[in-house]
């Protein structure tokens, strides 16, 4: 039985495969909702807070007009990203554009647009006062390299990451955009991804506004925000660790009074961009078994594939599996859960305890609402599914349409 809840039952499901042929992932529209409103509690205490809803995780306009509606503004990394955000009519400081590798072209756009942009490099001051210019507010992305520790544990190692400022760049490359004309400046780091641990944000929080104290007295500008980026994730797994938002944002006000506002920074902004901890958990990738397979394992072949869910074949990542009717069956078969691709690693699951589970069985793989559908590809030609709204008032509502071979073909001059 698992412990892991779906906003639908069996018959509520075969009827939207009527409509929608599987493969598909759905989205629960009143969940989202609950999310970004449980978020914008947790950090109310912060006057100017916002969260930038990091659109790389599901990059589709219906989900983040919910997510507009319902104040998120909108973390872009790209041209098209940015393009998604004009077609729904976020623009300005509704954008933080946090990119890296950037081409003239993004910078231009993003300067068009007026967006916020959270610079990753010191050599893209330079680059962007050639391209688009230099703006009255600025954001730098700060690596402190070394290990990354909540208390004796180690989270992560940024020294092998490619992103963001060293500590000595962050005070050259501020006093070079004071110079520049700059009024108003950004903080922004991340250094962790998936972190359950309540206190990701608060620790990450203490070296940020500890970095932004000393930029203060040291270069003699306005911090004007602070930027914890993403990185707070879900449980995949059904007794995973569930982080508490509320705990969280109370351990960034702790950390708020005690380091900015006796600095006389008690007016600093505080900036999220969640993608992971927004979607994950309210989308769904649903799928049917075709096959059983019978040699040295038990294989069970679904009409989904890696195309439509690269998570576990590229990590290796757990994605729990419910068999829609048989929630409360015995779990009493080992199965490796799979794919079409011409890949050994197109694999749902490995060594899987499931029910039995026969041709034309509805399977449904969880949390995939983030870095789900956005990470699909057409290897082996296979198309892309489709995604789909499961409305508040419970309709089912198309909002993206799955490929067709003349999608598939569409590029192609022959």
């Amino acid at each position: 039985m698992t412990d892991k809840k779906l906003p639908f039952n069996k018959a509520q499901m075969e009827k939207i495969i009527e409509k929608f042929p599987t493969p598909f992932h759905i989205y629960d529209e009143k969940d989202i909702r609950h999310r970004a409103r449980a978020l914008r509690q947790a950090f109310s205490w912060n006057e100017g807070y916002k969260e930038y809803y990091a659109v790389k995780a599901c990059p589709n306009p219906i989900i983040m007009s919910i997510l507009r509606d319902e104040g998120c503004g909108m973390d872009c990394s790209s041209y098209a990203e940015l393009m998604l955000c004009e077609a729904i009519g976020v623009v300005g400081d509704g954008i933080m554009f946090s990119s890296n590798d950037t081409p003239a072209e993004d910078f231009e756009y993003a300067r068009r647009l007026n967006a916020t942009i959270n610079l990753d490099d010191i050599t893209h001051i330079d680059f962007l006062k050639e391209h688009g210019g230099i703006p009255e507010t600025i954001s730098c992305r700060f690596n402190p390299g070394g290990e990354f520790r909540i208390g004796t544990a180690i989270m992560g190692n940024p020294a092998d990451a490619k992103y963001g400022f060293t500590r000595e760049q962050l005070t050259e490359g501020f006093k070079q955009l004071k110079a520049l004309g700059v009024k108003h400046f950004g903080l922004h780091s991340f250094l962790s991804s998936c972190n359950t641990d309540n206190m990701y944000y608060p620790t990450l929080a203490k070296l940020l506004f500890t970095v932004a104290k000393e930029l203060h007295e040291e270069v003699g500008v306005e911090i004007a925000f602070i930027n914890l980026s993403g990185g707070v994730g879900i449980p995949y797994r059904p007794d995973g660790h569930h982080p508490d938002i509320l705990a969280i944002g109370e351990g960034v006000r702790k950390v708020y009074e005690q380091i900015l506002v006796p600095a006389g920074m008690g007016d600093v902004k505080i900036f999220t961009e969640m993608g992971r901890f927004m979607l994950g958990p309210y989308g769904c990738l649903v799928t049917k078994c075709l096959h059983q397979k019978h040699i040295h394992k038990e294989y069970i072949g679904v009409d989904a594939c890696a195309c439509n869910l690269m998570r576990p074949a590229m990590y290796g990542a757990y994605h729990h599996i419910t068999v829609a009717g048989k929630e409360d069956a015995p779990c009493d078969h080992l199965y490796d859960v799979t794919g079409g691709l011409c890949e050994n690693n197109d694999k749902f699951a490995v060594d899987r305890w499931l029910p039995a589970i026969c041709p034309g069985d509805i399977l449904v793989i969880h949390d995939t609402g983030a870095h789900g559908h956005a990470m699909g590809y057409n290897y082996n030609g296979k198309l892309r599914s489709a995604e789909v709204l499961l409305c508040e008032d419970g309709s089912a509502r198309l909002i993206r349409r799955a490929e067709t071979p003349a999608d598939y073909f569409a590029t192609l001059d022959f």
